[in-house]
């Protein structure tokens, strides 16, 4: 069995831009290192995952491949090209992967969730071998409402049960056929999902969830690589 591993990271983070002058996020420094460093990092750190492959836009691939070289990474990890979207950079990486096996798996991570741990990402694999399909995810702590939206806003519809919710991170995987057949039947009817979970509902593929930590966050906004450096300093 071996272990794929696809960081998407062709986006280009609209929501900080103005307070980076435009730099994609994965790019941003934490703690010295580029987000995107972090986030391979934490895979690299785990002794089962084979390989990582990174979907990026065509005019960055020269600059991650050299981000790999210069901080000894290029071993297992492979750059490919990304898409328009999230899921087109995924369904590239996942044509490449040199996978024939039935048993094998493959993980998705958010490349601008530098702060993932190993503990997580093998319990993941171990939900994947045993379930066929897995995301991370943590419960949730606020009320959940569901609304309606009107012209003057929103309006509460119905209060649901916290028990009932859990707010998903990354990783997100499945066993590699199963992840194929799924984005396969998304291409043929021009369906667009959230995340790969979303794919394999659709392709009736139960996936279960593993227990996450808040420090999984998703760097989105200005302040997020503040906190991130909080929680890397302890």
């Amino acid at each position: 069995m071996s272990v794929f591993v696809i960081l998407p990271a062709a986006g280009i983070g609209t929501r900080m831009a103005s307070t980076t002058g435009g730099a994609p996020k994965q790019f941003l420094q934490l703690k010295g290192l580029p987000v995107l460093i972090h986030s391979l990092q934490a895979f690299l750190d785990v002794p089962r995952v084979s390989a990582i492959y990174v979907s990026v836009r065509d005019a960055e691939q020269q600059r991650v491949a050299d981000l790999i070289a210069e901080h000894g990474l290029s071993g297992k990890v492979t750059v490919v090209t990304g898409g328009d979207t999230r899921q087109d950079s995924v369904a590239n990486a996942l044509a490449a992967l040199p996978s024939t096996a039935e048993d094998d798996i493959v993980l998705v991570h958010d490349a601008v969730r530098p702060l993932i741990d190993s503990a997580t990402i093998s319990r993941t694999i171990d939900a994947i071998e045993k379930h066929g399909a897995a995301i991370v995810g943590t419960p949730a702590i606020d009320t959940i409402k569901q609304v309606e939206r009107t012209a003057d806003g929103a309006l509460i519809v119905a209060t649901i049960p916290r028990e009932l919710i859990v707010l998903a991170q990354t990783p997100q995987g499945a066993r590699v056929p199963l992840l194929r057949k799924a984005f396969s039947e998304a291409a043929a009817d021009e369906f667009v999902g959230t995340d790969e979970a979303s794919l394999l509902e659709r392709a009736g593929v139960p996936v279960f969830v593993v227990q996450g930590h808040v420090r999984n966050f998703k760097v989105t906004q200005p302040g997020d690589l503040d906190i991130a450096e909080f929680y890397l300093a302890g």
